[in-house]
């Protein structure tokens, strides 16, 4: 006999924090899919250009999401995102951070894990070089927060130290 049919308005705290992780990594996955695919017809720099477009269509819907979702103030300025940063999809299946400069003017995130890129250094493949579309994603998601905040890449493959992965810094213009 199968067991019942385990349906998400049915599931505890662990079994839905399972769920989300899934989502992510599906969502995850299925970019990197699109990408290949992308890749594979058109050649690297007409995927880049295309991923570039995609990032600045869904940086914004997904922002947006959030702020109506979690009731995060528009307009408010580095604290919302942080709040919204630490609320994206990544946040399920990649280990990140802030940090604030002392007198909190600026707003430093760092991805500590990236999936995508962990998954290309096991194959030993390089890096992918994320840096354009990061500048993009990244600047628009700040910006939907709030229009005011200015977006600066520290460091992104293939711009990146060693071992390391994507930097940014916020602050308010």
């Amino acid at each position: 006999m199968l067991p019942p049919i385990k349906r998400y308005e049915s599931m505890d705290r662990e079994e839905l924090l399972l769920a989300l992780e899934m989502f992510a990594k599906n969502w995850l996955a299925h970019d990197g899919c699109w990408f290949l695919a992308a890749e594979e017809k058109y050649g690297m720099d007409a995927a880049i250009a295309l991923d570039t477009r995609a990032w600045e269509r869904y940086a914004a819907v997904e922002a947006r999401r959030i702020l109506n979702t979690f009731e995060i103030a528009e307009n408010g300025g580095l604290a919302a995102l942080e709040q919204a940063l630490h609320l994206r999809q990544y946040s399920m299946i990649n280990k990140q951070h802030t940090h604030w400069s002392e007198d909190r003017t600026v707003l430093r995130f760092y991805m500590d894990i990236c999936r995508v890129q962990e998954a290309r250094r096991r194959k030993g493949l390089d890096d992918f070089p994320c840096k354009s579309v990061g500048i993009v994603e990244f600047s628009v998601f700040a910006r939907t927060v709030d229009p005011r905040i200015a977006t600066r890449c520290i460091h992104c493959p293939p711009d990146a130290p060693e071992g390391m992965y994507c930097g940014w810094e916020f602050s308010i213009e």
